[in-house]
């Protein structure tokens, strides 16, 4: 089998060939009267007109039969047969695109269409041009794509090559679509906000940081957008949304990658349960409109969107999974200790609700499979957010699970000036401690809220982690197109 070098230069000398003949490789204009898609949904229809029509895509597969060619193009919105028959076209164009014409390069061809006797719509070619010389063998010719790290390095082949990778981004797409679809019935604005922030906040993680050389002045790239949407209430947008990248400096797994996208809305005057009636309106909806069912498999399980969405509250889960009798009151030494036996990794300045996160996320977040939303969540675990009057020890805020992935975290926003300067605070306490993500204070967003901020609910959700879910998916690196990779060795 000749190497990948190899092939490269028998390619480069196609390629000379082709400039030799009089013809460009990498023509500029052409000529593409349907898709392919067009071609199969109306071919009855063009064939009858007997008329000539131009058509192109990338070559996919070549197969000689003495005077004929059969091959199979793609053009991106499906595949279509092509015939290359030599007592048609001529000697001489037949044998050239024998001799200069391989699987991956991006042709256009002219001809009519007719049914062979196997019944397969095909285009005869009267006449072909070359649009785009290929270099480089596709993979099914390249062992190297078989390495799965391969296959997020090089996505344009692995997209190019599986059907199945193809249509996981286009059903992306599709969500995407439909959330902003109904954010944009629902009322809501869309609006952009900074990517690059004198100041990170919104969320517990830790930040990129980099330096304005113009300002002399240190900036993070955004682990949310909350602060700032948040100050847009203040500032007399009522429903607002933001589908945004953003971007955390943490470990990578299957779930985690650094650079992610969320959508994330606030409404004034809502709260946390009228977003919670919201939210499973939303998935329903998605659910049913791009899949057009109500039943999903995910890792093995249905998952059921046709019953009404469970809730259970934080504490009954860590009792019940982490078998916890008292989660209001264990001390931190005992939770240490548990985690280390859970084999679950801490920092020393982690916090109570730190390590009571840690716990759930290794015992009781995995066994909840069907839509769940979590509720009455310690004060100190969400900064962020208001008080339950009726509980005081906790705040009122929910998290969406399913298929024991969070997909979902909301909650009546804070907007009580005095009592997020307070929490801040703690905040800080904690962060000194050594709790690396703990959030920073923000003294601008505290002065925005003086100014009055409205009662509000706001909802953030991870697309990634969504579509993850809704493909029966495992890995985070699946659903973006473009993962962050360690660089080659």
């Amino acid at each position: 089998m000749a190497s990948l070098e190899e092939i490269r230069t028998t390619r480069l000398e196609k390629l000379q060939k082709i400039k030799e003949r009089g013809m460009e490789p990498y023509p500029i204009v052409s000529k593409k009267d349907f898709d392919f898609s067009e071609l199969a949904e109306d071919f009855t229809a063009i064939e009858k007109k007997g008329k000539p029509i131009s058509v192109a895509g990338r070559v996919m597969s070549l197969r000689p039969h003495g005077a004929l060619v059969f091959m199979t193009l793609d053009d991106g919105t499906g595949i279509f047969q092509a015939l290359l028959k030599r007592d048609s076209i001529g000697e001489e164009p037949f044998s050239f695109f024998n001799e200069v014409v391989d699987i991956g390069d991006f042709i256009q061809l002219t001809g009519t269409l007719f049914v062979t006797k196997r019944n397969e719509k095909t285009i005869e070619i009267s006449a072909w041009t070359m649009l785009s010389k290929s270099l480089r063998p596709l993979p099914e010719k390249w062992e190297g794509l078989k390495d799965v790290e391969e296959r997020f390095r090089r996505r344009y082949l692995d997209s190019l090559m599986s059907k199945e990778v193809r249509d996981r981004f286009i059903i992306r797409s599709k969500v995407i679509t439909e959330l902003r679809s109904i954010l944009d019935k629902a009322g809501y604005l869309e609006v952009e906000t900074p990517a690059l922030q004198p100041l990170y906040g919104g969320a517990s993680a830790e930040p990129f940081m980099t330096h304005h050389n113009a300002l002399d002045m240190d900036m993070y790239l955004r682990i949310s957008d909350e602060l700032y949407l948040k100050r847009m209430l203040v500032g007399g947008f009522p429903k607002v949304y933001e589908i945004a990248r953003d971007f955390r400096n943490e470990g990578i797994d299957v779930t985690h990658n650094p650079e992610f996208t969320m959508v994330e809305f606030y409404e004034a005057y809502s709260d946390a349960s009228k977003q919670m009636a919201f939210v499973e309106k939303m998935l329903k909806g998605i659910v049913a409109k791009v899949f057009k069912t109500k039943i999903l498999k995910y890792n093995e399980h249905e998952i059921d969107f046709s019953n009404k969405f469970q809730v259970v509250s934080y504490f009954d889960l860590l009792r019940r999974y982490a078998l916890i009798p008292n989660p209001e009151s264990i001390t931190r030494e005992e939770l240490a200790l548990q985690a280390t036996q859970l084999g679950v990794s801490i920092a020393p300045g982690d916090s109570i609700p730190k390590l009571l996160d840690v716990i759930y996320k290794k015992t009781a977040r995995p066994k909840i499979i069907q839509p769940t939303f979590i509720i009455d969540y310690p004060i100190e675990y969400l900064p962020l957010a208001k008080q339950n009057p009726k509980q005081p020890a906790f705040v009122d805020a929910f998290q969406l699970v399913a298929g024991g992935i969070e997909l979902v975290k909301a909650f009546s926003e804070l907007n009580d000036p005095i009592d997020q300067a307070e929490r801040f605070a703690a905040q800080e306490k904690n962060k000194a401690g050594g709790e690396v993500d703990a959030q920073p204070k923000d003294d601008d967003f505290i002065e925005a809220m003086e100014y009055g901020m409205p009662p509000a609910g706001g909802v953030g959700i991870g697309i990634d982690r969504l579509v993850m879910f809704l493909t029966d998916t495992k890995n985070i690196k699946e659903v973006i197109y473009f993962p962050t990779m360690k660089k080659r060795e």
